[in-house]
């Protein structure tokens, strides 16, 4: 039998140790919790089939769209809709944010970069 469980998101994100390398937290209804440090541009891409969810822990991401950016805060969140392409990036610093994702998805979509995490640690 599974037992419920707190979790501390400062501890688990003093493990993390490297920029745009999520780590699995949970599972939920075929979801992955994730956290990850990012800093910089990531790489322009989709996802054909999972929306996915972003929330800033700490720090301001902001978020690339062809037609606009859109600035995302501390303790707010963006959902990118499925096939919509998108860039995450920071502004000289890191940020710490949470995804909500599908377990199947891949961090860099159909794009395969030195960035795409296909086999993520749990943490």
């Amino acid at each position: 039998m599974l037992i419920a469980r707190k979790i501390n998101l400062q501890n688990k994100y003093q493990q993390i140790n490297e920029h745009w390398s999520p780590k699995i937290i949970g599972e939920l209804n075929g979801q992955h919790v994730k956290l990850a440090k990012i800093s910089g541009e990531f790489v322009w891409h989709s996802h054909e089939n999972e929306d996915e969810l972003f929330m800033v822990i700490k720090g301001k991401l902001l978020m690339d769209f062809r037609d606009r950016t859109e600035i995302v805060q501390e303790g707010e969140i963006i959902i990118v809709p499925k096939g919509v392409e998108h860039r995450p990036r920071t502004e000289n610093e890191e940020v710490q944010i949470m995804l909500f994702e599908p377990a199947s998805t891949i961090n860099t979509g159909e794009v395969v970069s030195e960035l795409t995490k296909e086999n993520l640690e749990k943490i």
